[in-house]
């Protein structure tokens, strides 16, 4: 499947005529809960040409390519990821750290992994994962029989609220990590675990009896982190004249010449 990933990066390079800077996987694989038939979710930032930056009208700029079920990539312009990276975007800045990597070139990456606490912002962070957090529960986890695969998609926003509300920083991408380091109850973290293990194994996991042991913990911590989010202020320099520098340093670094960092074949 990589391979087949690599080929459609390079085709959407040459039908838009942009460079990708980073191209990562996100979603499920990414968060280290996949199924054996999830679909791959990739995710990148591109450069246009300079001339296309230099126009009166505002332009598209993001790629959206559904290749198929199995297969779904959109990409986001330069200048698009650097103003979200400046609202401290969770989205992205679970990119920049994803584990599975399919192109990184001319240290773009490495260049925001580098500023990311510079712009985290733990208000924006709290409010994005608490959200997701309440969605996921109110549309798929109400009532006696439940969605029970859509108990990773609420757990692990709430476990990245309380990383974030205890160490005042980016979570980690992994699920396990998050709940290895914060759930403390070992019945909890057991039942976590074995629905892990069912998913991971490809069971079907769809409508199942609700989980009493699970439903407390998600209610309480929705309820408690409600109260966090609403006290939690932002406190940050604004990083809009270094963003600038790195629009304008990739800019030139992608259409001077050839690649020369990282290239993918």
């Amino acid at each position: 499947m990589r391979e087949t990933i690599l080929e459609k990066l390079n085709e959407i390079e040459q039908e838009h005529e942009l460079k990708i800077l980073f191209a990562v996987e996100s979603g499920s694989r990414a968060w280290g809960f996949p199924s054996k038939d999830s679909d791959y979710d990739v995710r990148f930032v591109y450069v246009k040409k300079p001339e296309w930056y230099l126009s009166i009208d505002d332009k598209r700029d993001v790629v959206e390519v559904p290749i198929n079920d199995l297969l779904d990539i959109n990409g986001w312009d330069i200048r698009k990821a650097l103003k979200l990276f400046r609202k401290s975007n969770p989205p992205l800045q679970e990119w920049l750290v994803s584990d599975i990597v399919y192109h990184d070139s001319l240290g773009f990456r490495d260049e925001l992994i580098m500023l990311r606490e510079e712009v985290f912002s733990p208000k924006a962070s709290l409010h994005h994962y608490l959200s997701m957090a309440k969605g996921n529960f109110r549309d798929y986890l109400h009532g006696d029989q439940v969605k029970i695969k859509k108990y990773f998609y609420v757990l692990r926003p709430i476990l990245a609220c309380i990383w974030i509300e205890k160490y005042n920083a980016n979570p980690p991408i992994g699920f396990e990590r998050l709940v290895s380091e914060l759930v403390t109850d070992s019945s909890l973290k057991d039942k976590i675990s074995e629905l892990l293990r069912r998913k991971m194994a490809g069971d079907e996991l769809d409508l199942e009896p609700r989980i009493d042991m699970l439903h407390h913990f998600i209610e309480e911590q929705i309820e408690r982190l409600t109260v966090v989010t609403s006290q939690c202020t932002n406190d940050l320099l604004d990083p809009t004249d270094k963003l600038d520098e790195v629009f304008r340093k990739y800019l030139q670094k992608a259409w001077s010449g050839p690649r020369k960092e990282n290239e993918d074949e």
